[in-house]
């Protein structure tokens, strides 16, 4: 029997379902098992109650206790910093990456008026809907997909932006209307990835979760979070990042676009390198933002 450990809210549990099935698929019995997390209780923002780790130190502590065998994050939400005895045992196949726009009378984002008012907590979003001069508003705000979308029917935000793949997985694409290009806005470094973390000493398990493994995945998330990395970011940071494996003269390289928030706006800058090497790509790009701010 396999222990999965998730949390409690829709979201988690319909990804921690995905990869159980995954498992039974492969002759494992696989049981849930529900655990609170700090970010799950606490309505603060963010950034007030510890930043990057919120929704991960419980299931970690569960993990490193022997309580559960693997739990199930959304990549976006992992520190970056590795834990003693714990390890990433496989990324899966990604789900698009890129965030959604949910907007009242099925507005675009160019079509929402000046003054129209957008509900985020990501300060990497807010950046980017400043940056593109529309006149919009940014305010703060809390909670599941379902929460943040009952905000524009209820009438209190003209829109609210998600990520893609929380909208997908919750079975609700059909709420969005507009799904943002990238060159507008570069996602959180590792979104749209699960990662499915476990002990570094249980080989069962590893040996289960290398079936589940997408090495193209892997290669750009490793390349993002270490441009998030070294720009000594958390997740709360204005930091967006977005690898892909893409076919180059030589072959299969990997593209890294990154943006990070400033003051005086936002800087852009991509580059590309081996497929075998995300981490240099990740400081590389990291190092040459840091160098034009």
């Amino acid at each position: 029997m396999i222990r999965l450990g998730t949390r409690r809210s829709a979201l988690a549990t319909a990804q921690s379902t995905l990869v159980a099935d995954e498992l039974r698929k492969l002759g494992h019995e696989v049981e849930l098992v529900l655990i609170t997390t700090t970010g799950d209780v606490n309505r603060a923002p963010v950034e007030q109650i510890g930043g990057t780790g919120i929704f991960v130190s419980a299931l970690r502590d569960a993990l490193l206790a022997n309580e559960i065998d693997i739990a199930v994050h959304s990549l976006k939400d992992l520190p970056t910093a590795p834990v003693d005895g714990l390890v990433l045992g496989a990324i899966p196949l990604r789900e698009d990456p890129r965030d959604v726009l949910v907007a009242r009378d099925g507005l675009t984002l160019g079509e929402l008026p000046r003054g129209a008012i957008i509900g985020t907590g990501a300060a990497r979003r807010v950046a980017q809907i400043d940056a593109l001069g529309l006149g919009i508003e940014c305010t703060g705000v809390r909670g599941n997909v379902d929460t943040r979308i009952a905000l524009v029917a209820d009438g209190k935000v003209d829109a609210v932006i998600v990520a893609r793949a929380g909208v997908s997985r919750l079975g609700r694409l059909a709420e969005v209307t507009e799904t943002l290009d990238p060159i507008q806005m570069l996602p959180a470094p590792g979104q749209g990835a699960l990662a499915i973390e476990c002990r570094s000493d249980n080989a069962e398990v590893l040996a289960a979760l290398a079936h589940l493994e997408d090495p193209a995945t892997r290669a750009a998330v490793t390349a993002e979070r270490q441009l998030l990395a070294t720009l000594e970011a958390g997740c709360t940071a204005p930091v967006g990042a977005l690898a892909e494996v893409v076919e180059g003269e030589d072959g299969p390289e990997l593209w890294l676009r990154g943006a990070l928030g400033q003051e005086d706006g936002v800087r852009r800058l991509s580059a590309n390198g081996p497929v075998d090497d995300p981490v240099s790509l990740g400081k590389a790009l990291a190092n040459e933002l840091l160098e034009r701010t």
